[in-house]
């Protein structure tokens, strides 16, 4: 019974390191393929590259005569750490009142919160383009990062909601026993507990703002405020030559900054499962 147990658990250990080979082989073929010369990619196949050279990379960081992936890579960063701040502060603000506050149309508030997680983004980019028009905001990271600070993320105040709602509320009662306020409840009790719902929203409003090609192609015209996915599309010319080899050095280099913050926050994610998000 112990050889057929250990049989089983080396073929399934060999299974999914199967399954993950084939999942990460566009990532690694990407990667091989930056450092080959670029009349050689799609002529040699193979993962490990015959002549290495680190041309691609100096000439996609060159990417055009006004501005470097420098600008790029900064606009990007600045873009989306905004959006993580202004997603914790009013998601988690949001959150709270739903949670643990009674107000009027409580009700009504959240089902038009569920609502908003149901319309499309194509069916509001419109109207907002025409608002921020008006404002003078386009051609700015405005549009990208003022919604963040106004609770528009219904997917994040629910996660975050349902987090507090699994703690318990003599938490709040001893600390209004302690003399503390309703801000003084959420500041010291309630948000240090919620780090593992606040860690998954850093999470994804980073990578989903980093990813993001859609609106940031809307807004941004200039050169100058860019971001990486933007830049990005400069190797791809449906009217002249592409250059797919600088295209995937700069996409091996996008991935860096998400690849890292993953592997940084893993450690929380893992004890925020393990505690249940309370400790002591």
């Amino acid at each position: 019974m112990r050889k057929q147990s250990k049989t089983r658990k080396y073929i399934r250990f060999i299974l999914l390191v199967i399954g993950a080979l084939i999942m990460l082989y566009p990532l690694i073929w990407m990667l091989s393929s930056s450092f080959k010369p670029e009349e050689t990619i799609f002529q040699n196949m193979s993962l490990i590259p015959h002549y290495f050279t680190l041309e691609n990379y100096f000439i996609g960081w060159q990417s055009n005569h006004v501005v470097t992936f420098t600008t790029y890579f900064i606009n990007s960063i600045r873009v989306s750490s905004l959006s993580v701040v202004g997603n914790l502060f009013a998601c988690s603000l949001a959150a709270y009142a739903f949670a643990r506050l009674d107000f009027k149309f409580k009700p009504l508030f959240f089902s038009l919160m569920m609502l908003t997680m149901m319309v499309p983004q194509h069916a509001t980019i419109v109207p907002q383009f025409v608002y921020f028009t008006r404002l003078g905001f386009n051609n700015t990271i405005i549009p990208l990062v003022l919604p963040r600070f106004l609770g528009v993320e219904g997917f994040f105040i629910f996660l975050i909601m349902q987090f507090i709602r699994s703690l318990p509320r003599e938490l709040d009662e001893a600390a209004v026993i302690d003399g503390c306020s309703k801000y003084a409840i959420f500041f010291r009790v309630i948000l240090p507990l919620c780090k593992p719902a606040l860690i998954t929203t850093i999470i994804f409003t980073f990578i989903w703002s980093w990813n993001d090609f859609f609106t940031q192609l809307i807004y941004l015209r200039e050169a100058t405020q860019w971001t990486v996915t933007l830049g990005l599309r400069l190797f791809i010319d449906a009217t002249a030559r592409s250059a797919f080899g600088p295209m995937f050095a700069m996409s091996t280099l996008s991935l860096i900054p998400t690849i890292a913050l993953f592997i940084f926050f893993q450690k929380y994610l893992v004890d925020g499962v393990a505690t249940t998000g309370l400790k002591g």
